[in-house]
């Protein structure tokens, strides 16, 4: 399945405005499975209609073992071309006609994970972006909708379960131990959704009765030993339809709703129409083997693939360059879910964090892209935070602007305008146009224009005309493929504080936010009828994706920390507070401690009972060091890392007895329940245990060894064993991997402990796992853990003056890219931060992304090595 650039010289991009509608419709396909491990046989039967102005022929993608391709039982003559075959006008028919093409797979020896392929015994596919052209040769774009009729031949013993996309119209017993099942999906939707699994698995059910009273049949499926880890999926998938109903009317369509869990899976989970197939770790939790995390990304995920259902399968996207109208769209109504399931402020707040760590990380440089891309060299790298996550901060905008009535009714129409159709990002803004009236116009740049845009404001308060102004300036940055950008519609939600802590009335309806639509260079907004002068709060919620400049007093921060009735921004303020001591620190070096000023302000928060135990758990965590890269000047992650490690532990030392407290507080001998409450207090707990470690103090390590131990949860006693590791306890880390060297996902969050580890032995402890028998790097898992852990997660050890990182890095990246170029072009973009090294460093990274180049690498490294290389000062 590897992609080799050097047998045609350099790949080549492909661009968005050489759009051109398929000149064949498919209004039918019927594919016939006969599977065997060395030699599965594929016959596609599909019915082309000519459409619009007609080509000088048909090309078909197709990269499988093509036995032959005919029409009325006659071989048609083909050519073949690069990335499938061709075939004369002249060979085809002149109307309508049914094309049967035949092929053979080899999917145990297919390591891509991408079309049919083979995952601990069970076979499954995976067809987005462009994996059914690995299946059969077929027009591989999602804007060919076909409605799918799928026959499944297997050996009965050994895949006694067939599954594929919508209604099963029947199952038959054959000669030879095999049987057959036959799939009919009703609804017309892009081959990327098609979907095929076969195994020995077991399945949970449950009924979901809609709000119209039909009852929906729930199955996820999973190996028999695993089905006791099924029931917080289970209650996710109901949760999930139960409030899509009540917050955008939008019910299930069909009578029967799959999971699958498969433990070799490129992606977190995949929307297949009817028949969602989920990476294990998103679906398979129990207290003793899953994190609150995990079951919070479990509930999540889960929501996600559902909510596709309709944003994504029922309206779909014409290209992959609008991949954010589904993806963008999908993540910001899980992200609703998720905060209305759970503690929506601290919901917020990990979204943001996610967009300041990642999506600005990359779009500061040279992999920068819009949120619809103009061009792109392989459509799988382009799967990126910008496209889901600022994909759904443009969302959210639209939300902020439009109100959730007004949003409520573009949504309303974008589905009745669209249900059943492949569309552009351009169509969903039309409909919140026309559904509100409103002109987007000059908002549609957030779509076409890459960058993170920076906002900067001043204040002025007027005594004598009790007046109150704000000054907004914005400046959207150069990025490699574009300069001189023009301004956007920026809203940024606004408030005001008096003396003691009391919201402002900002309009006549006494509204204690206002949203200031920033959409020239710099525009002036003025507040009347202000007393005294307040203390603003500015970007609520984050309403912008920007980094917001303003200089404040830290008196002012310390205000905003405690009496701000918005969580977020109270979180603000105490990451702004963190920030600055940090960048003081960078410059003046360190001092003997925290200043006591910055110690009260956490103290209070600290002992605060009325606040969120998860925002305070939130508002501790300190600014990671690929996040400070962005806000020092110079680049020098060993001076970042040891400010840090002061950081921690000199807060750890000022507040020991606060933390010490929060420790006593949140500790009950209480059933484990992944409520939101409960997730909350062992968030506190660990955070408060994970500060206390860097003391290094015998009580503390006796008391994590104690609660190790004793813990009858996952999420406290791994808690316990980071501290621990921050402590240099190598004893209970191995006593971890003997316990769990059975349980796969487990030993994925010690993995990543590993490679993000700060020891000067890092790289030896990778090197040391990968040669255990259990650890296999053609698990997506496995390598996205040991090896993306260490790219995203190691800095220090990256960055290594003599190298050595970035030697590591380029020699793993070879190897994954021999077993699955999607895991390599992933795990590559750790080179991402080529253009803010020193000279020496860069010389080095350089040589080893140049010889990565001359390696014949996949088309997905390779896209990603040459873009680094190209922008070397971005």
């Amino acid at each position: 399945m590897k992609n080799d650039p050097a047998a045609d010289s350099v790949p080549k991009p492909i661009y968005l405005k050489d759009y051109k509608a398929p000149p064949y419709k498919v209004p039918s396909i019927s594919l016939h499975f006969d599977l065997h491990d060395e030699k599965t046989v594929v016959i596609s039967k599909a019915l082309y209609t000519p459409q619009g102005q007609q080509s000088d022929g048909l090309f078909l993608d197709g990269e499988a073992s093509l036995v032959y391709i005919q029409i009325a039982c006659k071989e048609v003559p083909y050519k073949k071309v690069k990335g499938g075959i061709f075939i004369e006008k002249g060979e085809l028919p002149k109307g309508e006609f049914e094309l049967e093409v035949k092929t053979l797979l080899n999917p145990e020896k297919n390591t891509s994970l991408s079309g049919l392929y083979k995952s601990s015994g069970s076979y499954c596919t995976q067809c987005e972006a462009e994996g059914f052209r690995n299946i059969t040769y077929f027009q591989d774009r999602p804007d060919v909708m076909s409605r799918y009729e799928t026959t499944i031949e297997a050996d009965k013993k050994e895949y006694p379960v067939l599954l594929s996309n919508g209604n099963c119209l029947s199952r038959k017993d054959l000669p030879g131990g095999r049987h057959r099942a036959v799939w009919q999906d009703p609804w017309p939707k892009p081959c990327y959704l098609f979907a095929l699994v076969a195994g020995d698995l077991s399945y949970r059910e449950s009924i979901f009765v809609t709000a119209s009273k039909r009852e929906v049949t729930l199955r996820i499926y999973t190996k028999e030993h695993h089905l006791d880890k099924t029931g917080y999926a289970m209650e996710s998938l109901r949760a999930s339809m139960k409030w899509d109903e009540d917050r955008f009317g939008l019910e299930y369509d069909l009578d029967l709703f799959n999971i699958v869990a498969v433990d070799d899976f490129n992606f977190g989970a995949m929307e297949n129409k009817s028949l969602n197939i989920f990476n294990s770790r998103l679906v398979l939790a129990s207290k003793d083997t899953a994190t609150d995390l995990d079951y919070h990304r479990i509930e999540g995920v889960v929501g996600h693939e559902y909510f596709h259902n309709w944003t994504g399968n029922r309206v779909t996207c014409r290209d992959w360059f609008q991949l954010s109208l589904k993806e963008g769209l999908t993540v910001f109504r899980d992200q609703e879910f998720s905060a209305d399931m759970n503690s929506a402020a601290t919901q917020r707040i990990e979204d943001v964090r996610v967009i300041r760590q990642a999506q600005f990380l990359e779009d500061g440089g040279p992999l920068a892209h819009p949120v619809r891309p103009e061009k792109v060299v392989r459509f799988d790298n382009i799967y990126t935070k910008t496209i889901y996550e600022k994909g759904a901060e443009v969302i959210r905008m639209l939300h902020t602007l439009l109100g959730e009535e007004g949003f409520r009714k573009g949504i309303d129409l974008y589905f009745k305008r669209h249900d059943g159709q492949a569309v552009t990002c351009d169509d969903f803004v039309c409909a919140m146009e026309d559904a509100n009236n409103e002109d987007l116009g000059q908002f549609r740049l957030w779509y076409s224009q890459a960058g993170t845009p920076s906002v900067t404001v001043s204040s002025c308060y007027d005594a004598a005309k009790k007046t109150f102004s704000l000054t907004l300036c914005q400046h959207v940055p150069d990025t490699p493929d574009m300069k001189n950008k023009k301004p956007m519609v920026i809203p940024v939600k606004v408030g005001l504080l008096d003396e003691n802590g009391l919201e402002l009335s900002l309009d006549q309806r006494a509204s204690k936010s206002a949203v200031l639509r920033l959409a020239e260079k710099e525009q002036v907004f003025v507040f009347e009828n202000i007393e005294k002068a307040p203390v603003p709060s500015i970007l609520r919620g984050f309403s912008a994706p920007v980094k917001l400049h303003f200089d404040q007093e830290d008196s002012e921060l310390v205000f905003l920390l405690c009496h701000d009735s918005d969580l977020f921004n109270r979180y603000e303020a105490a990451q702004k507070l963190l920030l600055s001591r940090l960048k003081q620190y960078y410059v003046q070096g360190l001092p003997e401690m925290v200043d006591e000023g910055l110690v009260r302000a956490f103290s209070h928060i600290c002992q605060d009972k009325n606040l969120d135990k998860a925002f305070v758990a939130s508002a501790f965590s300190i600014p990671t060091e690929g996040n400070l890269i962005f806000h020092f000047d110079g680049f020098d992650p060993d001076k970042i890392h040891k400010i840090r490690e002061f950081f921690k532990k000199s807060l750890a030392k000022s507040l020991q007895k606060e933390l010490w407290q929060v420790v006593k507080e949140n500790t009950l001998e209480t059933e484990y329940s992944p409520d939101a409450s409960s997730k909350a207090r062992r968030s506190l707990l660990n955070t408060a245990l994970y500060l206390l470690a860097h003391l290094k103090e015998e009580s503390i390590k006796e008391h994590c060894l104690l609660r190790y131990k004793n813990a009858n949860n996952m999420t406290e006693k791994f808690g316990a064993l980071l501290a621990l590791e921050v402590m240099g306890e190598d004893g209970v880390i191995e006593d971890f991997y003997e316990h769990y060297k059975s349980e796969p996902l487990v030993l994925l969050k010690l993995y990543r402990l590993i490679a993000g580890s700060s020891r000067g032995d890092t790289k030896k402890r990778i090197l040391s796992y990968l040669e255990r028998d259990n650890v296999d790097l053609k698990n997506p898992n496995t390598a996205y853990a040991l090896i993306g852990g260490f790219a995203e997660s190691c800095l220090v050890h990256l960055h290594a003056k003599d190298g050595s990182g970035y030697r590591f890095l380029g020699e793993m990246t070879k190897k994954l890219d021999n077993l699955n170029p999607h895991v390599s072009a992933r795990v590559v973009q750790g080179f991402r931060d080529y253009a803010k090294l020193d000279k020496d460093r860069k010389v080095i990274m350089k040589e080893v992304l140049e010889d990565l180049l001359k390696s014949k690498i996949s088309a997905n490294a390779y896209e990603i090595v040459d873009k680094i290389l190209q922008n070397p000062d971005s």
